[in-house]
C-alpha cells in the first residue's frame, strides 16, 4: 500500500436522530461537533436520520411520512390552489 495516501481510521460516535440512540464504530467520518462517550474519552460525533434502530426493515414497524403535509406545502408555495380554483370557475363559465 501506498504511504500518505489513506484517510485515518478512528473511532466514531453515530446518533440517529429519530430515535436518539448512539452507537460508536470505527470509521474514516469525521466531523466538526463531538460527544463525550460512556468511557469518558471525547469521539467526533455524526448524526444520521435512519440507523438500524429506526429503519422498518430491522423494526418490522413501518413509518409514515406526511406526504399530504408536502402536497399542501408546494401548492401553498406555488398558489396551485388558486390557479386550480380559477381554471375551474373558467370551464364553469364556458360551459
Amino acid at each position: 500500500m501506498k504511504k500518505d495516501i489513506h484517510p485515518e481510521y478512528h473511532p466514531v460516535v453515530f446518533k440517529d436522530s429519530s430515535t436518539g440512540d448512539s452507537f460508536m464504530i470505527q470509521s474514516t467520518a469525521t466531523s466538526k461537533s463531538t460527544v463525550e462517550w460512556e468511557d469518558g474519552n471525547t469521539y467526533p460525533l455524526v448524526t444520521v436520520e435512519i440507523s438500524s434502530k429506526s429503519h422498518p426493515y430491522y423494526t418490522g414497524k413501518m413509518k409514515f411520512i406526511d406526504s399530504a403535509g408536502r402536497v399542501e406545502k408546494f401548492q401553498k408555495k406555488y398558489n396551485w390552489d388558486k390557479r386550480n380554483a380559477e381554471e375551474g370557475d373558467a370551464k364553469k363559465e364556458g360551459e
